[in-house]
């Protein structure tokens, strides 16, 4: 998918704006239109409580409705949900990169953050940071003019035996599985070999980086992957990212950040 390009920042947003246009944003990513009831899933919340919102921000211009599909964002609601999500992975990079926080601690701190942080500050991170084009977990950042490269991946679950490939990207949203994913190396950059498939959806053997590992067909369908010859400027920064989430701040030798 070719990068998208979006011109003016978007006006001052309350907190549940946000929320629901970032949400309404993975989701079109994912489905191209998002129904009622996935963002009342995505959020917690009631559908009624959805239709409402909907409304609310179809009729100030953020939303366009999908007959029989749910919602897109406008152009309004695209660059809304950008400055949302580039605020969002600023931040997850700069804490496992500066303050040392683990890869699997950083989403839950950057949803509290993310809507207090002034754009300035957001930038003046990025900066020190070096211009990072992926966070920690391998997703790309918008740019500050509202650029990003949404494009389609491979999972783990797609690999045939004795195919290799990098990993590029993963959830942040489960705590758990990023702690376990640390624990088998298995984080972007890694290098990533198909080894063995267990017959009937049974495990997976793998070899990341030279070590074996073995994860389940449900984990490895949330793990994406690509092609060994890809070498884009986002695979790149995650390598580097990817090496920063599971390493405290003090203990590594680059003194300074992207």
């Amino acid at each position: 998918m070719m990068p998208s390009r979006v011109e003016a920042p978007p006006p001052l947003l309350t907190e549940p704006v946000e929320d629901y246009l970032k949400a309404i944003y993975a989701l079109e990513t994912r489905f191209g239109a998002a129904a009622t009831s996935e963002v009342a899933q995505a959020l917690d919340v009631a559908p009624a409580s959805v239709t409402g919102m909907i409304r609310r921000l179809a009729t100030q211009g953020f939303l366009d409705h999908v007959p029989y599909r749910g919602v897109q964002l406008t152009a309004l609601g695209r660059r809304a949900a950008l400055r949302t999500i580039r605020r969002h992975r600023i931040l997850e990079t700069y804490l496992t990169r500066v303050l040392g926080y683990p890869w699997d601690r950083v989403h839950d701190e950057a949803e509290r953050l993310e809507h207090a942080a002034s754009d300035d500050l957001i930038e003046r991170m990025a900066a020190a940071l070096g211009h990072p084009t992926a966070d920690p977990h391998g997703a790309p950042i918008p740019t500050a003019d509202g650029v990003v490269e949404e494009r389609s991946h491979r999972t783990l679950a797609d690999l045939v035996v004795g195919e290799t490939v990098r990993m590029v990207q993963v959830s942040d949203k489960d705590p758990a599985l990023l702690r376990y994913l640390a624990e088998i190396a298995l984080q972007p950059g890694a290098q990533i070999a198909l080894t063995a498939r267990g017959p009937f959806d049974g495990p997976l053997t793998l070899s990341v980086d030279g070590r074996e590992a073995i994860v389940g067909p449900n984990l490895a369908a949330q793990v994406l992957v690509e092609s060994m010859l890809a070498t884009t400027p986002t695979t790149e920064s995650t390598v580097r990212d990817a090496s920063d989430a599971s390493t405290p701040a003090r203990q590594r030798s680059r003194k300074s950040a992207r």
